[in-house]
C-alpha cells in the first residue's frame, strides 16, 4: 500500500510507500519506528479509517477498500489519540460500544464482565471516565476496541504514556490475544515492548518498511544483539 498527502507547502508526502506484510492468526506483527515513520498511517489505512493512494489490503479475509464494513466488524482498533466521553461509567462507555457492534444481552454481559476481570477493571467499573487516571482510561479504550471478541487486534501504541505497572498489564493482555489465536498488530517505539512480545518486527523508516524478521533473524543480519542498534543501523542505513 502507498498513502500519499498533499500539503500546499510542503507539495506531496509518501506518508507510507509501498509497504507490503503478513500477520498470520496466533503471531504479533511488530511495527517499530521513530515519531513520523508511518506505522499509524499504516495501522489506519488497515482499519479503513484512510483510503490507501494505490494498492489494497486483506484484512480477516475481506478487502479493506471493497468491504470496509466487513473490515470492521472484524477489527479491534486502539488509537492513542480516541477519547473517551466523560459522563459514562466504564462500564456504560463499553456497554454502550458493544450494542454499536450489535452484541445481544446475553452475549455482551458474560462479555464484560469477562474483559473487565481479564483487565483488573472492576474496581472502576462504576467510576466515571471523567474522573479515571490515563492507566484506567487506556484500559476502557481496550475494553470498548475489543468488546465484539475481534479476529484482528490493531493496537497503536497502546501503553504510551501509562506507569510502569498499567503498561505491564497492557502488554499481558496483548500476549493473552496472541494465545487465543488473535492476529495481533502492535505499534511501537518502544525496544523492550518489541522483543516482548513480536514474532516478526519490521523497522519503519521514512514510511518504508526497510526491514523484517523474528528477533533473532534481525540480530543474525545485522551482527548486533540490541535491538537499539539494529533500528540505528537500519535509519542510517548501514548494511
Amino acid at each position: 500500500m502507498t498513502k500519499i498527502f498533499r500539503d500546499k507547502k510542503r507539495g506531496e508526502i509518501r506518508a507510507v510507500a509501498d509497504v507490503s506484510f503478513r500477520c498470520e492468526p496466533g503471531k504479533i506483527f511488530g511495527l517499530l519506528g521513530g515519531n513520523g515513520a508511518g506505522k499509524t498511517t499504516c495501522l489506519r489505512l488497515l482499519a479503513t479509517i484512510l483510503r490507501p493512494s494505490s494498492g489494497d489490503a486483506s484484512v480477516a479475509g475481506f478487502d479493506e477498500v471493497t468491504q470496509p464494513e466487513r473490515v470492521r466488524a472484524n477489527i479491534g482498533f486502539l488509537s492513542t489519540g480516541t477519547a473517551l466521553y466523560e459522563r459514562l461509567t466504564a462500564r456504560e462507555l463499553v456497554e454502550y460500544f458493544g450494542r454499536l457492534h450489535g452484541l445481544s444481552d446475553d452475549v455482551l454481559r458474560p462479555r464484560l464482565d469477562a474483559l473487565f476481570a481479564a483487565l483488573d477493571m472492576n474496581e472502576f467499573r462504576d467510576g466515571r471516565c471523567g474522573k479515571l487516571s490515563t492507566g484506567m482510561k487506556q484500559k476502557v479504550s481496550i475494553a470498548r476496541t475489543i468488546i465484539h471478541d475481534p479476529a484482528v487486534m490493531i493496537f497503536d501504541e497502546p501503553t504510551h504514556g501509562l506507569d510502569v505497572l498499567a503498561a505491564r498489564a497492557v502488554v499481558g493482555f496483548i500476549r493473552e490475544c496472541r494465545a487465543r489465536g488473535k492476529t495481533v498488530i502492535f505499534s511501537t517505539h518502544v525496544m523492550s515492548e518489541m522483543e516482548k512480545l513480536c514474532d516478526t518486527i519490521a523497522i519503519m523508516h521514512q514510511g518504508r518498511i526497510r526491514a523484517e524478521g523474528s528477533l533473532g533473524q534481525l540480530r543474525e543480519r545485522f551482527g548486533c544483539e540490541d535491538l537499539e542498534d539494529i533500528f540505528i543501523r537500519v535509519a542510517e542505513g548501514t548494511p
